[in-house]
């Protein structure tokens, strides 16, 4: 199977190829040629599977120049007890009777990227190797909190590796903000950018497509990459987890195999469920595919209206992980949706970075109704999400959870639609204490005067759970990085620690 751009189909990449590019040379993002399809008995025997066989199966469908025992050390490397505290990976919680929860978040950063980042570094390595690439590989992240420290962890000491992410200076929590300027290795480098997450993404982009910048890194033994959910590497393990969810709720008896299930991704980016939505494609029984956002609802109001305009306020808000006005997956699903048709996506992305805004047509807009609904919760309807579930069911779960449990709620009182729902999960709710917390006691003053630590071991004390390993040691971590850039002061900060 080879991959073409979003921009250009006649470009033809192996998965190999597409992996380390990460970027298509002109902006476009790689795609599949053709979706691989999975039958109901083939459905059956991952529900007989564990985590890893079934990661397996569904790569192998997708990395087609991998050979069987390249994936099985990809994945047996990336998956294991030791990383994420159970051999389920990814678990379902059964919340009621209607919905599950899918925890995303038991690997080492505490966050779902765990889920693709563990495995990226292994995927990429495998991937220079099989090009004969000697080349230094430099990572280069934007981050809007989760994905700078899951690529750090991963790719901390890989050899033929760099890694420079770029996280927004206020838009991160504190966790998140120790977790990436206290990481070690001696091939990682961090910055705050004075600006919002999409100032750190354009950023990052610009540098990919900059010819004179990449003739200086080529010309000094190195090649940029992404640990993005641009890179295909990062998307198609977050397919795996939606199959896996599945499975388990037919091996418990939840669902017969062929039942439909509704899947509701708390999202920004629009990555996570975008992997949802060729799960679908792959034939993976979705009915619906829900898309919660949070006051920064640029796609509810794109699923409603066929129109994406970035030309809004940009909110701060307590799920800061989705504080995002450019979703950059969007362009996948309408290339998928425009049949394949990289002219009519170029026209979209166009117009969005010379006007800030597109419409697509009606043929999409219909397409996009059939599979998807949209809808966002604000901080006070996350935060009273938050304790309504830790009231009704003593469970306690973060303020990205929330969000799509807010909406889950609202799609089901508009829609009428109590199919059996699987909400992803996407962090742990140790990672934002204070607002966890908050909401709990009811008390918008709650952890003033406290330390994040102080907080954490309150949270651990109401939820019964103890504070994730790797969080807890954050406290006697010393700081590393302590820089901030302007946002056209990017490409520099990659000089420098490149020593161009």
């Amino acid at each position: 199977m080879n991959y073409s751009s979003t921009r250009d189909n006649k470009i033809s990449y192996t998965s190999t190829k597409a992996i380390i590019k990460g970027l298509s040379p002109e902006g476009g993002l790689f795609v599949p040629d053709t979706i691989p399809f999975v039958n109901f008995e083939e459905i059956g025997k991952l529900s007989e599977m564990n985590y890893r066989e079934r990661a397996k199966y569904i790569l192998s469908r997708f990395l087609t120049d991998f050979t069987e025992d390249e994936i099985d050390n990809c994945v047996n490397s990336a998956y294991t007890k030791e990383k994420f505290g159970t051999d389920s990976i990814a678990p379902i919680y059964k919340l009621n009777n209607s919905s599950y929860i899918l925890e995303l978040w038991h690997g080492p950063t505490c966050a779902f990227k765990d889920m693709a980042l563990q495995i990226l570094p292994h995927l990429l390595v495998t991937s220079l190797k099989k090009n004969k690439i000697d080349k230094e590989i430099v990572i280069l992240v934007a981050t809007s909190g989760d994905t700078g420290k899951a690529a750090l962890e991963g790719f901390a000491d890989v050899a033929g590796t760099r890694i420079n992410v770029f996280y927004p200076q206020e838009g991160v929590s504190k966790v998140q903000k120790l977790q990436m300027i206290t990481q070690s290795g001696n091939n990682v480098n961090v910055s705050a950018v004075k600006g919002n997450f999409d100032d750190a993404q354009n950023g990052v982009k610009q540098m990919f497509t900059d010819e004179k910048f990449n003739t200086l890194t080529n010309n000094h033994n190195f090649s940029l990459s992404s640990a993005n959910s641009i890179n295909w590497g990062r998307l198609v393990p977050q397919i795996v987890y939606y199959f896996s969810a599945y499975a388990d709720m037919v091996k418990a008896g939840e669902i017969r195999i062929g039942d439909k299930i509704n899947v509701n991704v708390p999202t920004g980016n629009f990555g996570n469920i975008l992997a949802a939505f060729y799960a679908k494609q792959m034939g993976l029984p979705i009915n619906k595919l829900i898309c919660s956002s949070n006051s920064n609802n640029v796609l509810t109001d794109f699923i409603k209206t066929g129109i994406y305009d970035r030309n809004r306020k940009f909110n701060l808000t307590i799920s800061p992980s989705m504080d995002i006005l450019i979703s950059s997956n969007l362009e996948r699903f309408l290339y998928i949706l425009s049949g394949n048709n990289a002219d009519e996506v170029n026209s979209y992305m166009q117009a969005l970075k010379e006007e800030g805004k597109y419409e697509v047509s009606d043929t999409i807009k219909e397409k996009i109704e059939s599979v998807m609904w949209g809808g966002f919760a604000d901080d006070s309807e996350t935060k009273a999400t938050i304790r309504e579930i830790k009231e009704k069911y003593d469970y306690v779960i973060d303020t990205h959870t929330a969000v799509a449990v807010s909406v889950q709620e609202k799609y089901v009182k508009e829609t009428g639609d109590e199919t059996k729902t699987v909400i992803a999960s996407t962090a742990s709710p140790f990672k934002f204490s204070k607002s966890v917390m908050q909401a709990i006691k009811n008390d918008e003053c709650y952890g003033d005067g406290m330390d994040e630590f102080e907080i954490l071991d309150k949270l651990s004390e109401i939820s019964g759970e103890e504070i994730p390993k790797s969080l807890a040691e954050l406290k006697t971590k010393t700081v590393l990085f302590d820089i901030t850039c302007e946002k056209d002061e990017m490409q520099q900060m990659v000089k420098d620690f490149l020593r161009l």
